[in-house]
């Protein structure tokens, strides 16, 4: 089986509550996602996507996705997409780094495989261990009362995990959280997210003043040293994020005992296949995960489905379902929420079946 053509798809989503807002004062009111087809000269056809959090979340960019595909197109084609690892290798030879325009070609590559072995990708990438699994909800920055009335709104459509967007003064940072807390249940988890936006006497301040409240503390700060800073004040577990582009960053922060969970966003480490070697690094240490990606619509909720599904359940800590916050659907059969879990889908490859008329023309095609 061999690459015969590639396809690139660019859709626009909205977003179903109209703004999504994080640290820094960033937001965005929809996202430019890319679909990527890769077709096979046995008739089998792969998807994957990639969907950046627009052009200031950490170094990826839409307009840098079909750029970045022209550059590995004349690569690819001819080789077997069956051999994920051989792809990912020749694409790192082709392209350093950009690891985001490799993760929805690896996707793809993994969809063909799964088809052409007859088995979902959940079971090759370790087994399809789950059948759902519970998701959480990212809570908008906003005013206090605004995100608590969102915790409610959420708890009540069957979510019990909430990842708050904090960062900002450190004064309405307590008082977001507080009121988080105020209306959530026992067995409710809530994560204050600050996105890498405290400097660490900011969030060295939020954290003795919630010292006795139950929560999670995630990526307070840009760098590794600033949130090591941060944890020697803290006995909140704390999670990492923006600094998780990678095995060797990661084994970095594992070795310096800097947190009890990371979140593996999928087009941030290039794929699949380098998001699996980082999960099972992780059930091996004992580190916890959030399965996800930098956002996306079905086929990016697909994939992670595929991940989590497969990943030892009591070392997923929470994941997320990208095609609820979206209004743009291209596959009826994806995966979709219910009471706040997501199932993991059984059949072959990813295991939905993408409408290429709601794709629109491809923006480029190599073949």
């Amino acid at each position: 089986m061999r690459i015969q053509r590639i396809d690139v798809y660019q859709l626009r989503y909205g977003l179903h509550d109209k703004r999504y807002a994080w640290s820094g004062g960033h937001a965005v009111t929809g996202f430019t996602t890319t679909i990527v087809k890769i077709s096979t000269d046995d008739g089998i056809a792969g998807y994957g996507e990639v969907c950046p959090l627009g052009s200031g979340y950490m170094e990826a960019h839409p307009a840098g996705v079909p750029a970045g595909i022209r550059e590995l197109g004349p690569v690819l084609l001819g080789r077997d997409p069956t051999k994920p690892r051989e792809i990912n290798a020749a694409m790192d030879a082709a392209l350093g780094g950009h690891h985001y325009v490799k993760s929805p070609v690896d996707i793809a590559c993994w969809d063909i495989l799964g088809q052409a072995a007859g088995l979902p990708v959940a079971t090759m990438l370790g087994g399809r261990l789950v059948d759902d699994y519970p998701l959480y909800r990212a809570i908008s920055q906003g005013s206090p009362e605004a995100m608590a009335e969102d915790v409610q709104r959420y708890r009540a459509e069957g979510y019990r995990r909430f990842q708050l967007k904090v960062g900002a003064n450190p004064d309405d940072d307590v008082r977001r959280v507080e009121a988080a807390l105020a209306v959530t249940q026992p067995g409710d988890v809530v994560v204050a997210d600050a996105n890498t936006g405290w400097l660490p006497h900011q969030a060295i301040r939020l954290v003795h003043a919630l010292r006795d409240r139950d929560y999670y503390l995630e990526q307070p700060c840009t760098t590794l040293a600033e949130c090591l800073t941060v944890r020697a004040h803290t006995p909140q577990p704390m999670v990492i994020d923006e600094l998780i582009t990678g095995v060797g960053p990661f084994l970095d922060a594992w070795e310096k005992g800097a947190m009890d969970g990371i979140n593996i966003k999928i087009s941030r480490v290039g794929g699949l296949t380098k998001a699996k070697q980082l999960r099972d690094l992780c059930e091996s240490l004992g580190i916890v995960m959030t399965i996800e990606d930098s956002w996306g619509g079905d086929l990016a909720t697909t994939a992670i489905a595929h991940l989590a599904g497969s990943t030892r359940p009591e070392y997923l800590f929470t994941s997320t379902d990208f095609n609820s916050y979206v209004d743009v659907t291209i596959a009826d059969d994806a995966p979709r929420r219910e009471e706040g879990r997501l199932r993991v889908p059984s059949g072959p490859g990813l295991g939905i079946r993408v409408d290429d008329q709601r794709l629109g023309s491809p923006l480029l095609s190599i073949s």
